[in-house]
């Protein structure tokens, strides 16, 4: 199994302001990217902030969010993901896109709304658990409010290699997310790849980045606080394989079931 390259944007989002968002994370994007990698990972609404003005900022599948992200991911012939606002038989969605450099896409509905914060109110939750492929490994994949759900995550029968999260995080509980990340991380014998965004959204609530990707020991791989950071870095599969063989507690696991 091959090394996985991986680029995280943990960035600053413009509030409620697609057209600004897009316009910046290309030009950031092309500035920055400066090797080649696999995967490109982008915040929870990276188009919009994390905003509950569903109805005016939603776009339906296809729109211009979607053909933006494939066009970075032909542009880079890599996968781009992150999720946006989506429309959809009436109803709004936190919507991870799994955007694929040849244009086909598959996606994950947040499942876990943040009922603090009125997500409840303004979006339809999720049914579904998507994992996807890439390069042979197996990536599981959730949106911010998720990580507080390890029934939900529970890696059964080792499905998924990595745990992909992307999130708006506020800095006032970023105790419990540098708690629950490695937690993941460590239950689940798989990497983590937890990725915030940085600065005040619209509501005056700050995000202080915190992105990061934990091995399966829960060592951490990369790690950025505060700053808008756009970073590469590999993965290694020997390593993954390595901690399920001399410690293969997962088969032990009880087994969870969710109505």
């Amino acid at each position: 199994m091959e090394n996985l390259k991986v680029t995280v944007f943990q960035a600053y989002l413009f509030w409620e302001n697609i057209e600004k968002n897009l316009l910046n994370l290309a030009l950031r994007l092309s500035m920055g990217v400066r090797e080649k990698t696999d995967i490109i990972i982008l915040p929870e609404m990276f188009n919009t902030g994390f905003s509950m003005n569903s109805e005016a900022l939603a776009e339906e599948m296809g729109g211009k969010t979607m053909q933006w992200m494939e066009k970075m991911a032909h542009q880079y012939n890599c996968v781009v993901t992150g999720s946006i606002i989506i429309k959809e038989n009436n109803q709004y969605f936190n919507r991870l896109i799994w955007m694929e450099p040849d244009g086909k896409n598959q996606h994950y509905d947040k499942r876990h709304l943040f009922g603090m914060g009125d997500e409840d109110h303004h979006f339809s939750p999720g049914k579904e658990k998507l994992i996807v492929e890439l390069k042979g490994w197996k990536i599981r994949l959730a949106i911010c409010y998720d990580l507080r759900f390890p029934v939900w995550l529970r890696n059964v029968d080792q499905e998924y290699d990595i745990l992909l999260l992307v999130a708006n995080w506020p800095d006032k509980r970023s105790a419990h997310w540098k708690a629950l990340i490695p937690a993941r991380a460590i239950e689940n014998q798989s990497y983590v790849i937890a990725v915030n965004r940085v600065g005040h959204d619209g509501n005056q609530i700050y995000h202080s980045g915190l992105s990061m990707c934990l091995d399966p020991y829960g060592n951490t791989v990369y790690y950025k606080p505060e700053d808008e950071d756009l970073y590469t870095f590999s993965i290694n599969y020997e390593e993954l394989v390595k901690v399920r063989r001399q410690f293969p507690f997962l088969k032990d696991a009880d087994r969870f079931t969710i109505n």
